[in-house]
């Protein structure tokens, strides 16, 4: 974080406070109206809230939420400074087509901040011997510099290190880092954690290397409970979804100690719309996720349509009284095949829900007529017993998918763009290849 001013440590000890004061819970509608007042002061510095005029509760209700394609149409109308006066400057990855312009005042960063490391606190502070391993991108994109304030913020020791950039952290050198820092938290993709354990195991080296860690922090990407229960036995550890959010509108939510992912209502106003309605959050129940973040300074968003689904449900065992929320994605990442809806959620459920592979790309024709598997083989694979498992992804996609898939092939390795996680364009789709010809 940026601080060596008075100033900014005043608002550190501001967030502190507040986040502190309302963990675990939902805020007052007043906390809600006096913290959405400002933020709508704030919007209306810049083109696009312009003309909404004066705040009022009625007037927040009534606003049209904001289509997440005019956010990316045009960015910098939402902004309230220009890319050169923020302190740092991001970009999306692009995973709808242009990359976003993301300017950020050292007030976004330092709520954000403390929001995350508040939820994360008991997972990552239980000894003094805990070191994190930043396996995550460091340059346009803000997720590895959250990761790494967190770690400052709580003290912890860490050092980042992402594999599919060109320079210095290459397999290699992360390996030989591996065994002097030993860390026991990494934070990475799903897809640049089963890169890792693939070379790792067909090296003989996962048993060593997975000896000290206890946790795998997982972010940037829709994950499922069978992944992480599959990754989580390769390593010997406890794999977590660890937040949500995007490049747009900061951490909307963190996981707890018990493995769920918590709504953080302190930190942004959210709503659900289903249909052309939308409704205040409720403990449970489902639709796509409108948010409204409550500490935005360089671009403050009023009832930002996420596109998100989502589904809510609370009691959860940690004890915290915010919702649970499970996102199933957006509805545009999905593909339809023979008139049959398919989620990266669904399928992966699947894929990893019923066999070992290490990855997985879906290919399918233009017209959604022709759909075939290719599944990875993991090492210590059984080729022999590839029929069984192909006849068991065709029956369980068979109930759970409602489709059969025309072909289930499988290969010794799938293209490293399946694997390196937000670093590349286009990502939530990554494992999804249209074939020309059939």
């Amino acid at each position: 974080m940026i601080l060596h001013s008075e100033d900014r440590i005043a608002i550190l000890h501001k967030a502190l406070n507040e986040v502190r004061a309302n963990s675990g819970l939902i805020p007052t509608e007043s906390f809600y109206d006096s913290k959405t007042e400002a933020v709508w002061n704030r919007a209306r510095r810049g083109t696009a809230y312009a003309d909404i005029g004066p705040w009022s509760p009625t007037a927040f209700r009534e606003l049209p939420v904001t289509p997440r394609a005019a956010l990316k149409q045009d960015p910098l109308r939402y902004a309230t400074v220009r890319p050169g006066g923020a302190a740092k400057y991001y970009e999306t990855t692009g995973t709808t087509g242009t990359p976003t312009p993301t300017p950020r005042l050292a007030e976004d960063m330092i709520w954000n901040t403390v929001s995350v490391a508040e939820a994360w606190r008991p997972l990552l502070t239980g000894d003094d011997s805990e070191r994190v391993a930043v396996l995550l991108p460091s340059d346009i994109v803000p997720v590895a510099d959250l990761v790494c304030g967190v770690c400052e913020y709580l003290d912890l020791s860490h050092i980042r290190a992402y594999p599919f950039a060109s320079g210095i952290s290459d397999w290699e050198r992360l390996e030989a880092m591996w065994r002097v820092f030993r860390p026991t938290s990494v934070f990475l993709a799903p897809g640049v954690a089963l890169q890792f354990t693939r070379l790792l195991a067909q090296r003989g080296r996962l048993a060593e290397l997975s000896a000290s860690v206890r946790r795998l922090m997982l972010l940037g990407e829709v994950n499922t409970a069978p992944f992480r229960d599959r990754l989580g036995h390769w390593w010997g550890a406890v794999a977590y979804d660890a937040s949500y959010g995007s490049t747009e509108t900061g951490t909307l939510a963190a996981t707890c100690d018990r493995g769920s992912q918590h709504l953080l209502p302190a930190a942004t106003r959210f709503e659900l719309c289903a249909g052309d309605t939308v409704v205040p959050l409720d403990t449970a129940g489902g639709g796509r996720l409108v948010v409204t973040p409550l500490n935005a300074h360089a671009r403050p968003l009023l009832r930002l349509d996420t596109g998100d689904e989502v589904s809510l449900h609370a009691d959860c065992p940690c004890g915290r009284g915010t919702p649970v929320v499970t996102v199933h994605g957006r509805a545009s990442d999905g593909l339809s095949v023979r008139g049959v809806p398919l989620q990266v959620r669904s399928v992966e459920e699947v894929v990893y829900g019923v066999t070992d592979a290490t990855g997985y790309l879906m290919e399918v024709d233009e017209a959604g007529d022709y759909a075939r598997l290719v599944l990875e083989r993991g090492v210590g694979w059984d080729r022999a017993a590839e029929p069984e498992v192909r006849q068991r992804v065709q029956r369980t996609s068979g109930e759970r998918l409602g489709l059969e898939w025309d072909k289930v092939l499988f290969v010794n390795s799938l293209p490293a763009t399946t694997k390196s996680g937000a670093s590349q364009k286009s990502w939530k789709r990554s494992n999804v290849r249209v074939l020309e010809a059939v």
